[in-house]
């Protein structure tokens, strides 16, 4: 087990395997490219909202998303060919944007990148997101994301569909391990229900009313990075024994402070011991759970202290710089980079 430290080593450890990746992808590649991403409703199924980053020959010029800014050029032209893909799931009330700056660090680094909004668990509408159907709804809607890149974005040809990989984070997490070939044992998590108030979830489970006779999978992905995943009981030694591809696990030392959704260090520490492969384990010293958002600017952090404010003496800006160079080895040992073997680096953070 490796925890995460900023000291100086750390930083430049970092920072040499970031720069070595990034020589690997696509030479003309200057800057991450943005496009915004529609996904029609099918056969039932709600229409998904999102974007797309990518390598792209333009300068880095910004674009604001409300109080957002991202660093990408707009609508530019995808360079080069035969990218890996990753698609991304965020958390709780999170966006496409929540994980902005990983995004940007991958797509300057050759692979392209999709991000949607969950439609019945996002900041723009939670109206189921306290119900059992999110368990099944989630790896579903990443599901059509992966089949319309592949089958329907414009720039499909300019893909590699061997070379697939997942990010997600808290219900995000949750959602790749379900992707990958977990199938969550449900009634585990009732130890997380409190006596009284119960979320419909709790109440759904308790009378085995309206659950999945079966967890959505993607073979299609081969390597995923899984931050303070969710729901953390689910996930037994049996539920996960077909969860055999590369996982990067990440745990925040203060995730405790969210235990009702099912997050701790010992229950992600458990998920990772019970993985059939052993992950990539890292321990984040000083971070509570939201440490694996992006960091935020001024006026997300006034607006939401308690998703932005984090623990004296933790550097969100420094961790992610650390935390996305780290992701970005991860995928690049796995599936590799335009044009290019997989990367034998270690990704490990020292102490």
């Amino acid at each position: 087990m490796h925890s995460v430290c900023t000291d100086r080593i750390g930083r430049l450890l970092r920072y040499l395997i970031a720069t070595t990746l990034i020589g690997m992808s696509v030479a003309t590649a200057r800057a991450a490219g943005l496009q915004f991403l529609y996904v029609p409703a099918d056969a039932g199924e709600p229409a998904l909202t999102g974007a797309v980053w990518y390598p792209c020959r333009a300068p880095v010029p910004q674009v604001k998303v409300g109080p957002v800014r991202l660093e990408a050029s707009k609508n530019c032209r995808l360079a080069g060919s035969a990218h890996p893909l990753i698609v991304i799931s965020h958390g709780y009330a999170g966006k496409w944007t929540s994980h902005h700056d990983t995004a940007e660090t991958l797509a300057n680094a050759g692979f392209v990148v999709a991000a949607i909004n969950h439609p019945i668990d996002s900041g723009p509408n939670l109206s189921r997101a306290d119900t059992v159907s999110i368990l099944v709804e989630r790896p579903r809607d990443i599901k059509r994301l992966i089949d319309y890149m592949l089958h329907r974005w414009p720039d499909r040809a300019k893909l590699d569909p061997g070379r697939i990989g997942f990010f997600g984070f808290s219900r995000g997490g949750y959602t790749g391990l379900v992707l990958i070939g977990a199938n969550p044992d449900l009634h585990a998590c009732l130890v997380l229900c409190p006596p009284t108030n119960n979320p419909p979830i709790c109440d759904q489970i308790r009378a085995n009313r309206d659950l999945p006779a079966a967890f959505p999978h993607d073979p299609r992905i081969k390597a995923a990075v899984i931050a303070d995943p969710a729901f953390g009981p689910m996930f037994t030694r049996a539920s996960l024994l077909a969860a055999t591809v590369p996982v990067q696990l990440w745990a925040s030392q203060w995730s405790g402070e969210d235990k009702e959704a099912g997050v701790t260090p010992e229950y992600v520490e458990a998920i990772g011991n019970n993985l059939p492969n052993k992950p990539d384990f890292h321990l984040v010293a000083h971070a509570a759970h939201y440490a694996f958002l992006a960091p935020c600017s001024p006026q997300p952090a006034a607006r939401f202290p308690h998703i932005c404010k984090d623990h004296p003496g933790f550097d969100r800006a420094a961790f992610h710089r650390q935390f996305d160079a780290a992701v970005l080895a991860f995928f690049g040992q796995h599936l590799g980079h335009h044009g290019a073997s997989p990367v034998t680096t270690d990704s490990k953070v020292p102490r």
